[in-house]
């Protein structure tokens, strides 16, 4: 075949799409336009009914994590709605792509069983609440401030400001440790035995009652924790809210401290005597 017909063949091949392009937009131009039409206008249509459901959860109160929810599956079904209109404004017919998602489905499960897992613990969680935004918890050995809970995972943030994501499907089932917005801050400090500790205590108590950043929902616990050998060991247990936590603490010895220095109680520190005794 001589390159005069090669190029003659091409040619007509080119003529020939471009034919069947032009008579499908031609017989279908108006139904693409149409559908397109549809399912931009369905799509901005179910952001504004997502955005009124969430506001109506809002106006009635109800927790932030299921508001969310609710308003994310409603556009999602709404969407879901707009394209299966789409394609049928295109006369394609729906049946076959049920069919098939179904199969596809049914592998996927088999699949993605772990990943399926979190979605149901998300559900699970969402449906029961063991924990809202703005919670702090304690779940696998992980602490922090919920940001977020999706259907998947759930996010954290701790007071460095990491964000933390953790699978729904090691939060459901297992010991969790639910402190609202606040977490408990442990200290200690020991004092000479010369020292009375009520008074101690009573001056700690005094002190701390101005520390700023503690939760205003629980006053500190101060107590005498131990009878050590150099020391009496005086507890102190306060609450503040988990993005301060650290910052708090720090606060708080330092407050101690002072007071401490200033009305001259001393802290020891782990000292013994010896005594030698000579024979006759």
């Amino acid at each position: 075949m001589t390159p005069t017909n090669l190029l003659k063949d091409e040619i007509e091949q080119v003529n020939k799409y471009y034919e069947l392009i032009l008579d499908f937009f031609a017989n279908y131009s108006f139904q693409l336009v149409g559908a397109l039409i549809i399912f931009v206008i369905g799509y901005l249509v179910a952001g504004k009914i997502a955005a009124w459901v969430l506001k109506l959860c809002e106006r009635h109160k109800l927790d932030v994590t299921l508001s969310r929810f609710l308003a994310n599956t409603s556009k999602m079904l709404i969407v879901v709605m707009i394209t299966i209109i789409a394609l049928g404004k295109l006369g394609i017919s729906v049946t076959p792509f049920i069919a098939a998602i179904g199969a596809i489905s049914l592998g996927a499960g088999l699949a993605l069983q772990g990943l399926l897992a979190n979605y149901a613990a998300g559900f699970n969680i969402i449906l029961i609440r063991p924990f809202v935004v703005g919670d702090t918890i304690e779940v696998q050995g992980v602490k922090g401030l919920v940001e977020e809970v999706l259907l998947a995972y759930t996010i954290l943030r701790d007071e460095d400001d990491v964000q933390i994501m953790i699978p729904n499907k090691h939060i459901v089932g297992e010991v969790l440790h639910n402190s609202s917005h606040d977490s408990l801050v442990e200290l200690s400090v020991g004092i000479d035995y010369r020292h009375n500790p009520v008074e101690v205590i009573a001056l700690l108590e005094k002190t701390l009652a101005g520390l700023d950043g503690a939760s205003s929902h629980r006053a500190p616990l101060i107590g005498i924790d131990e009878f050590a050998d150099s020391a009496i060991t005086i507890a102190i247990r306060l609450w503040a809210p988990t993005v301060n936590l650290y910052a708090t603490k720090y606060k708080a010895n330092e407050m101690i401290y002072a007071a401490l220095e200033q009305a001259q109680i001393k802290i020891p520190y782990p000292q013994r005597d010896v005594h030698l005794i000579k024979s006759a």
